[in-house]
C-alpha cells in the first residue's frame, strides 16, 4: 500500500553532494534545486562528520517544508529523525529497510537503490516507499558497479515497481524527456545541478525538459 507523501517523488528529484569538486557548495544546491522546482531533496554527504550533516539536515528541513519539498538523508535513519526530515534512503549494501525500528519506520518514507529487475521485483515485498533504479545511462557522479541499465530496462523497471521509481545515473537535459516518456516518476541527479553555472535554471529546465510530453510519430 502507498503511504501518504511518496506520491510527492515526482519531478525533479536532487541529490546534494558535499563532494569538494563541485563548483556549487550544498548550500547553493539546495538553494538552487528548490528554487528551479526539485520536489524531492536527498542529502548525500560523503565527506562530512556525523555533527555536520546533522546540522545541515536541519536547516534543509526548513528550507524544504517552506519549498513544499520532501527531504531525504541518504543511509542514515537516526540522523534523518533527529533532523525531522521526510525520509531516508538506503542502498542495496545498507542497513535493510526491514532492519529500520517500527517507531522510525511510522515517521520516515524510505526509499531503496535498486540495479536489476531482481531487485526491483524483490521490492515489492520489502518495507519500502519508492525505489531508484539505475546507472541508466554511464556516469562519473558515483561509483557503480553494475553497466548502464538504458531506457528499456528503465521502462521494465518501471512496470515491475508497484510504486514510485526514481530513475538515476548520468541524466542531464537531454535525456530528461525520454527518462519521462519510460515512466519515471522522477529523475535524479547530481552533477546536472552541483556542477551547473547556475543550479536553479540548471534545475527549471530540466524539470521542464522531463515534463515535456514525447514526440509525436
Amino acid at each position: 500500500m502507498t503511504r501518504a507523501g511518496v506520491e510527492r517523488v515526482q519531478g525533479v528529484y536532487a541529490l546534494v553532494d558535499d563532494d569538494p569538486r563541485w563548483p556549487n557548495d550544498p548550500r547553493a544546491q539546495l538553494a538552487g534545486a528548490l528554487a528551479g522546482g526539485a520536489t524531492t531533496i536527498q542529502l548525500r554527504f560523503k565527506q562530512s562528520g556525523d555533527g555536520a550533516l546533522l546540522a545541515f539536515a536541519r536547516e534543509a528541513v526548513e528550507r524544504t517544508r517552506a519549498a513544499g519539498a520532501l527531504l531525504f538523508v541518504n543511509d542514515r535513519f537516526d540522523l534523518a529523525l533527529l533532523a525531522g526530515a521526510d525520509g531516508v534512503h538506503l542502498g542495496q549494501e545498507d542497513l535493510a529497510p526491514e532492519q529500520v525500528p517500527a517507531d522510525a519506520r511510522a515517521r520516515l518514507l524510505i526509499g531503496l537503490s535498486t540495479h536489476t529487475l531482481e531487485q526491483v521485483r524483490e521490492s515489492r515485498m520489502r518495507p519500502v516507499d519508492y525505489v531508484a533504479f539505475g546507472p541508466i545511462f554511464g556516469t562519473r557522479s558515483k561509483d557503480s558497479a553494475y553497466a548502464p541499465r538504458g531506457l528499456a530496462l528503465l521502462r521494465e523497471a518501471v512496470a515491475l515497481a508497484g510504486r514510485p521509481l526514481v530513475a538515476i545515473g548520468g541524466i542531464g537535459a537531454g535525456e530528461a524527456a525520454a527518462v519521462g516518456a519510460a515512466g519515471a516518476a522522477a529523475l535524479a541527479v547530481i552533477s546536472a545541478i552541483a556542477g551547473a553555472e547556475d543550479p536553479a535554471e540548471a534545475t527549471r529546465y530540466l524539470r521542464s525538459r522531463f515534463l515535456a510530453p514525447p514526440p509525436e510519430r
